[in-house]
């Protein structure tokens, strides 16, 4: 069985995320909608969280990539993910996050996906996308400090979206 890695930056933890272990810190966040406007564009109820969760912990083991839980001194900040576009197998892969409300704008967003980049040049992947809603400037923000590159606007998930591309220094 697949043992999905724990990462370490600086200040945080990147803990694979799991039902047993993160429902509390996600529910937060998921029921937030300030949180979720850019993701789904509503809160989630308890039973999509958990829907949700179980769907991450599966692509782990067959993906062999999904969901981290970001930590700092403890407690969960948010969650990030190194995964196929949409969970789709035959999709290119994509970095994603999202934080706890109170935790913008501390630069959490930005090392953890320095942290899952190298990562992921460390496992060979040489391109990685991330994508946002147009309107998501926050976002859009911490692609381009990851050194992403702006593709313009593409269809992802069944809607516009702003579009950015990293490829690994060789």
């Amino acid at each position: 069985m697949f043992q999905p890695p724990t990462l370490l930056s600086e200040r945080l933890v990147l803990e694979p995320l799991s039902a047993d272990e993160h429902f509390g810190g996600l529910r937060r966040m998921a029921a937030d909608i300030e949180v979720m406007r850019f993701i789904t564009g509503h809160a989630e109820t308890p039973l999509e969280t958990i829907e949700w969760l179980n769907r991450v912990e599966m692509r782990w083991q067959t993906q062999q990539m999904s969901w981290w839980a970001i930590r700092r001194d403890g407690d969960m900040v948010g969650a990030a993910a190194l995964q196929h576009i949409a969970g789709k197998e035959d999709a290119p892969i994509e970095i994603g996050w999202r934080l706890a409300r109170a935790e913008h704008h501390k630069g959490y967003a930005s090392e953890a996906g320095d942290t899952i980049l190298a990562y992921a040049k460390a496992k060979g992947l040489s391109e990685v996308y991330a994508i946002a809603d147009p309107k998501n400037g926050p976002s859009h923000r911490v692609m381009e400090r990851l050194s992403m590159q702006p593709l313009g606007i593409q269809t992802h998930y069944n809607r516009p979206c702003v579009t950015y591309l990293w490829k690994a220094a060789k």
